[in-house]
């Protein structure tokens, strides 16, 4: 799997606002999809979703969060490090959709990496 921009998130406080926000402005839908305040967003060009700000704001991350696709985890956090970046925790398992870890980039910039379950992969495009 190549290395590729593969999921974005809009964090708000207003979860509703936010989706009508949406949804006028881009013509986007939602689908409500796992925990209360998260829906995936139809029609962006990007798998997307809207949820509902998390705690990591209080760090200092809100706004639009980012997901790489890797076909290494482990690769990947190796990389990051060595490039002179900083891993944000450790591995996190989401049954049916992969694992996945924060890091932050030599700007302070932070974004998660993912390696995505086969199926999901699929799913989402990022492989044939």
């Amino acid at each position: 799997m190549p290395n590729k921009l593969a999921h974005f998130a809009i964090e708000a406080d207003d979860v509703d606002r936010a989706r009508k926000f949406y949804e006028q402005v881009f013509g986007w839908s939602f689908e409500p999809w796992g925990p209360p305040d998260f829906y995936l967003i139809k029609g962006a060009g990007v798998h997307g979703a809207l949820q509902k700000r998390s705690q990591a704001a209080a760090y200092g991350r809100g706004g639009i969060e980012v997901s790489y696709a890797v076909s290494s985890l482990a690769d990947a956090r190796t990389r990051v490090e060595r490039a002179g970046g900083a891993l944000r925790g450790g591995e996190v398992s989401i049954p049916t959709v992969g694992s996945l870890t924060r890091f932050a980039d030599t700007e302070g910039n932070e974004a998660i990496l993912v390696q995505y379950e086969p199926a999901y992969a699929r799913e989402l495009g990022l492989t044939a």
